[in-house]
C-alpha cells in the first residue's frame, strides 16, 4: 500500500466520522527514517481537523474521537498521530 494510498484512506475516515469543516493531513513520515515505528511500516501523521463535533468538549475527548475514526489502522499503518483539534468557534 502506498502512503498516498494511506493517507486517503485516513482523509476519508476523519470526514466520515468527522465531518470536518477544515481537514489539513501531512506525511511526517520521511523526518522519523530510522525511527522503530518507522521499520515496522507505521507512519507519523500531523493533523489538523475543525469540526462541530468538538464544541464543548475537552482536549482529551476530541483526541479520542480523532483516534476513533483511524482506530484500525493504528500501530500497524499509523505509528504516529500529531492531532490539533478545534470547534469552529476557535478558528
Amino acid at each position: 500500500m502506498t502512503q498516498d494510498t494511506r493517507m486517503e484512506r485516513m482523509r476519508a475516515a476523519f470526514e466520515a466520522k468527522l465531518q470536518p469543516t477544515e481537514l489539513v493531513l501531512d506525511d511526517d513520515s520521511a523526518a522519523h527514517a530510522g525511527h522503530a515505528g518507522a521499520a515496522s511500516g507505521g507512519g507519523h501523521y500531523n493533523v489538523r481537523i475543525v469540526s462541530l463535533q468538538f464544541e464543548g468538549l475537552k482536549l482529551v475527548t476530541r483526541h479520542r474521537l480523532v483516534y476513533d475514526s483511524v482506530h484500525d489502522m493504528m500501530h500497524k499503518e499509523i505509528h504516529a498521530l500529531a492531532i490539533t483539534a478545534l470547534a469552529p468557534s476557535e478558528v
